[in-house]
């Protein structure tokens, strides 16, 4: 059966681009409104959905990475079929999408409604020598080659007879002072001086935060302010109204100050933007957005819809914006999404988007990190047990699982073994999809499509399509782990 035939017969297909907070929600939503009414396919390229504000504790070594990626299969209604894939094509007007899978088949199908909540990538700023020396921290990949990093760089540092070399090498500077920034700043200093000390180490890693306003800026002060002062208690260099000016391979150089801090670990964590996917649809946008309405439509294209960090919301709380790039309106358009998908096609009512903010929590690592949960303020170890809590009741699933490995990182040190899994070749900070490694360790590239296609398989039950016979059953090759194909590879 092919996919025409599915909603010939009355069965709409709704495809899902992407499974973050916002695709993952949308998914959910709309199968639990519509279940076998519908037939829908979430297009990612990972088969879990990856609860991004814990991927901190990834890299500092207290969680594991499987306990922040919940798998697809498990989390969302049976219903709900996974395509693993990168969009390669989007055709709005003629209702086809198409993709390319891990092993470089193309696949592709039609839809009778599309949901683009595609998410976002580093935002990259024109400084020279970023692109090649700094990494960023968007998904596992990053996290997992981040823990592995520290550990060499404190291990060389401890064999190492150079001064310089070793102050160098025990030096972190992070770009960025969110939330991202801070809260890895937070969590990788204890990591790098618990890991000092256990080789041997008389001196304390230094990190220097470099962020171009005030910590957290853009949330509430209670936060930004209690972030600047554990950090700075903690000895870590915040540098506030600054910015770099230049990579090299020995170091960052500061605009304001002019001052060259010898590292070889520069990480990048200055925003996001939306994902490329945007640029090519001939949709109205606004600083790469998606502009849709406060139905989440996209205007001209009514069977369109768009949420989470690829869509520019109007803010109905601050009338003549958009709603920011965060976890909490994502986690919330994907779920009026699914409802507002469902009744266009006759199932409950459609709803506007609107949005009272609920609050944040900024994890500090230790017993240390800042909440202001409805308005209240909360510092130190209430605050850490509210942000813990708050993660546990978000997470859609493996909540045992974090919890165990949370009370086993309060009772044991921590495992420092670095398995070297993941390379700097594979997580280009310029990357299209840090969720997977790119550069032949994850999906492949094809230059040629036409030379391995296959259409999309139908519902379970009907009848099987044939793939093309020129397709492939496997094309991916995988490069050696350890290849140094840029500067980074080479430290």
């Amino acid at each position: 059966m092919t996919s025409d035939e599915d909603t010939a017969s009355g069965t709409p297909r709704v495809v899902v681009v992407g499974g973050g907070f916002a695709g993952f929600q949308a998914a959910r939503s709309l199968a639990r409104r519509m279940g076998d009414a519908v037939d829908i396919v979430l297009v990612s390229p990972t088969n879990y959905f990856l609860y991004l504000p814990l991927l901190p504790e990834v890299a500092a070594g207290i969680l594991e990475p499987r306990r922040i990626s919940v798998a697809l299969a498990a989390a969302l209604p049976a219903c709900v079929r996974h395509a693993p894939g990168e969009v390669d094509e989007l055709d709005l007007d003629g209702h086809r999408i198409g993709w390319l899978d891990p092993e470089g088949v193309h696949h592709e199908t039609t839809f009778d409604r599309l949901v683009i909540a595609a998410g976002s990538v580093h935002k990259v700023l024109p400084v020279p020598g970023v692109t090649e020396y700094a990494q960023g921290f968007r998904g596992v990949p990053e996290a997992l080659y981040l823990r592995d990093h520290l550990i060499r760089q404190v291990e060389l540092a401890a064999m190492c007879d150079d001064p310089d070399e070793r102050a160098a090498r025990l030096t972190v500077v992070v770009v960025g002072g969110g939330y991202t920034g801070t809260e890895v700043t937070a969590q990788g200093f204890l990591f790098t001086r618990e890991l000092a000390a256990s080789r041997g180490l008389a001196e304390v890693p230094r990190w220097v935060l470099v962020s171009r306003g005030e910590l957290l800026s853009g949330l509430d002060p209670h936060l930004g302010r209690n972030a600047d002062r554990v950090l700075r208690e903690r000895g870590v260099d915040v540098r506030t109204h600054e910015e770099v000016d230049e990579a090299t391979g020995d170091g960052v150089c500061l605009s304001s100050s002019g001052e060259h801090v010898p590292t070889r670990t520069l990480l990048w964590c200055v925003g996001v933007r939306p994902d490329p996917l945007i640029d090519d649809l001939g949709v109205e946008v606004e600083q790469g957005r998606m502009v849709v309405d406060t139905h989440l439509r996209v205007p001209g294209h009514p069977h369109v819809f768009a949420c989470g960090d690829a869509a520019a919301v109007p803010d109905r709380a601050r009338p003549g914006e958009y709603t920011a790039m965060t976890a909490q309106h994502a986690e919330r358009q994907g779920r009026l999404a699914g409802r507002n998908v469902a009744a266009s096609l006759g199932h409950g009512r459609s709803k506007a988007y609107k949005h009272r903010d609920l609050g944040f929590v900024v994890d500090l690592g230790g017993y240390d990190a800042a909440a202001n949960p409805l308005g209240l303020k909360f510092t130190g170890v209430p605050a850490h047990v509210v942000a813990r809590g708050y993660h546990l009741l978000a997470m859609p699933g493996n909540r045992v699982r974090t919890a165990v490995d949370w009370l086993l990182d309060a009772a044991l040190p921590r495992q420092t073994a670095q398995l070297g899994l993941v390379r700097s070749p594979a997580v280009p900070l310029d990357s299209a999809s840090p969720e997977v490694p790119q550069h032949g360790l994850g999906f492949p590239h094809a230059t040629d499509q036409s030379s391995s296609r296959a259409t999309f398989p139908p519902r379970p039950g009907g009848s099987a399509e044939a793939a093309s016979p020129e397709a492939s059953p496997e094309t991916s090759s995988e490069a050696p782990s350890d290849a140094p194909s840029s500067p980074r590879g080479a430290r």
